[in-house]
């Protein structure tokens, strides 16, 4: 299991390619791109999209690796951390079923 900053890495360097040249191409600092690799900063959605367009891989993949970072982040230093994601997972179930109605 990898963070989003880890995947980012992965893609650049299979690809050959320099942070300079990713960052010209999605318009982005250079500097901003390596904080998002070294998982210092979290792109927005919209840039985790750009990301999976680029380098060519499912956008769903990028998404749920940039959720659950956002997630674990947030809730990380809390005790009951494990059962909170248990309750969410089971509201996330009756929100959609009610929103089905």
């Amino acid at each position: 299991m990898n963070t989003l900053g880890q995947i980012l890495r992965q893609q650049r360097e299979a690809k050959k390619l320099l942070l300079r040249q990713v960052a010209a191409v999605l318009e982005m600092d250079t500097a901003l791109l390596s904080k998002f690799e070294r998982d210092e900063r979290k792109p927005n959605k919209e840039q985790v999209i750009a990301f999976a367009a680029y380098y060519g891989i499912n956008p769903d993949e990028l998404l749920l690796a940039w959720l659950s970072d956002k997630i674990a982040s947030e809730i990380q230093d809390e005790a009951l951390a494990s059962q909170a994601l248990k309750e969410a997972g089971k509201k996330i179930e009756l929100f959609k079923k009610k929103k089905g109605k």
